[in-house]
């Protein structure tokens, strides 16, 4: 990538955080700019993806590989990105999609729920998983805080960025993370609870996604990030200065992806490349782990190792080891009972 693109994104994320740190980062996209053939014989196909805010350039990327293959010819595509939970509510509310790319299975089971999506959209290799990355600690330039272990994050004077868990599907990964170190390390629910209020304590804002948290970090609010691997990867390949820490005990990020019923044949096919090894091998070179065997991993610039920019965490907690997101959503997150949403109200950090 160029020292002109790299500034332009670098400057594009900036100017989405002085906006507004808790707004939400939706944007819509030309449908032309993913580099597919010309539709102006009225031969082509438009599909429409909706996801959240992370994988936008990497997405792009797989976009314009697809264009170039027999069932991506003539492909065009309209873009919406933004919050997880508030993407998927709206698509639930009319918003057009073929494909969705979430953060959280539970957005998609909403629209499974609402007859939008096929009960069975699961039950492949990768269980709906199209992406998938690990928690990780964005923190400045030489970590001048030393942040090493979630312990760190709760010492007096460390300032914290997450994005809000009531909007933010990586917000939500983040939390559970912080949580399951405790449990892991033979902690109970009750010091994982105090461990968690400490945390939202310590945090200094709430943007509404994962992007704009991003945003945020980048001009110049926190000491640490509780970010994706792929999100501080891609900062570093665009020119941002940061450094990140994979700590030893953290939570496998696994981001579904789905078709709607009523999709354009095409967007099978597009969901069908993405789990192909070639894609799966762009979407690593943006920072994501691939989610399936027979990937040619790519030197990944940006990552503290490019050479070996995956490596394997002492405890690598997934989301089945809080009962799955059904159960981990009603426990943690309900609007009203959830112990995340509680522990926020409790530390003024609701909104």
């Amino acid at each position: 990538m160029s020292t002109k693109t790299r500034a332009g994104w670098l400057a594009g994320v900036l100017a989405i955080g002085s906006m507004a740190l808790t707004a939400c980062s939706a944007a819509s996209a030309d449908p032309s700019n993913t580099g597919g053939p010309d539709t102006a014989d009225g031969n082509g196909t438009q599909l429409s993806i909706v996801a959240f805010s992370v994988p936008q350039a990497a997405n792009q990327a797989v976009q314009a590989a697809f264009a170039k293959k027999g069932d991506g010819g003539g492909v065009t595509w309209s873009e919406s990105y933004g919050a997880s939970g508030d993407q998927s509510r709206a698509v639930e509310s009319g918003l057009e999609a073929d494909y969705v790319h979430f953060s959280l299975s539970s957005d998609v089971t909403r629209l499974v729920e609402d007859g939008l999506i096929d009960e069975s959209w699961d039950k492949g290799p990768t269980q709906g998983t199209v992406t998938r990355s690990v928690v990780v600690f964005a923190v400045r330039p030489g970590n001048p805080k030393h942040i090493e272990t979630w312990d760190d994050l709760v010492k007096d004077g460390v300032e914290i960025i997450t994005p809000n868990p009531g909007s933010s599907g990586s917000a939500r990964w983040n939390i559970l993370a912080g949580w399951g170190s405790v449990i892991a390390a033979g902690g109970s629910e009750e010091d994982a609870k105090a461990y968690t209020t400490k945390l939202f304590n310590n945090v200094v804002a709430l943007p509404g996604s994962g992007r704009d948290a991003t945003s945020a970090f980048l001009a110049g609010t926190g000491d640490v990030l509780l970010s994706y691997e792929n999100e501080a990867i891609a900062a570093r390949q665009n020119g941002a200065e940061l450094d990140y820490v994979v700590p030893d005990s953290t939570l496998r990020i696994d981001n579904p992806g789905a078709i709607l019923k009523d999709a354009d044949p095409k967007a099978q096919a597009f969901l069908d490349y993405v789990l192909s090894p070639e894609a799966q091998a762009i979407y690593a070179s943006f920072g994501f782990r691939p989610v399936v065997d027979g990937v040619t991993l790519p030197t990944v610039e940006g990552a503290n190792d490019p050479a070996n920019a995956f490596p394997t965490p002492s405890t690598l907690l997934t989301i089945d080891d809080f009962g799955g997101w059904s159960e981990a959503k009603k426990k943690f997150f309900d609007e009203d009972t959830g112990i995340i949403t509680q522990i926020q109200v409790e530390t003024g950090k609701s909104s």
